[in-house]
Parts: C-alpha cells; sequence; structure tokens
C-alpha cells in the first residue's frame, strides 16, 4: 500500500512539474522578448538559472530533515 502512495505521489509530482512549470511572469515576458530578436541561448539560460535557485531549498530542507527522510525510506523497504 506504501509503495503504491509512494508511486502515485512521484506521478503527481511529475505531472505538476509539466503543467505549473512556466516560471514567474517577468521570466516569461523576457523570454518571449528575446525570442523575438533571435536569442536562443537566453531562454535556456533563464531556466537554468530558475533551477538553480529553487535547488538551494531543496537541498536545505534535505540537509534539515534527513534523519526523518531515511527513516521514512528504511518503512518503506520494511513494508
Amino acid at each position: 500500500m506504501k509503495r503504491a502512495l509512494l508511486l502515485v505521489a512521484i506521478l503527481a509530482f511529475i505531472a505538476t512539474d509539466v503543467a505549473w512549470g512556466q516560471g514567474c511572469s517577468q521570466c516569461r515576458m523576457m523570454s518571449e522578448q528575446s525570442a523575438e530578436l533571435g536569442e536562443d541561448s537566453f531562454t535556456s539560460n533563464i531556466n537554468f538559472g530558475i533551477l538553480y535557485l529553487m535547488a538551494v531549498p531543496y537541498l536545505l530542507i534535505m540537509f534539515l530533515f534527513r534523519k526523518r527522510i531515511i527513516g521514512f525510506f528504511k518503512g518503506l523497504r520494511k513494508g
């Protein structure tokens, strides 16, 4: 049961990432303007920058709650 719940959570996370991953309105406006000018590298760089900025909070959470996270996955292996 726990494995099925984990699988559903992972699939939901992947689906929401695709559906809600457009970025902020200012970043979107800038990327649309650069697309009109023919600057292809700007859009890939702005996307990389957004991913870089979003990685820091996730890594911080993983560091702070690592014992609970490890305990959760050990509990999944047992049951």
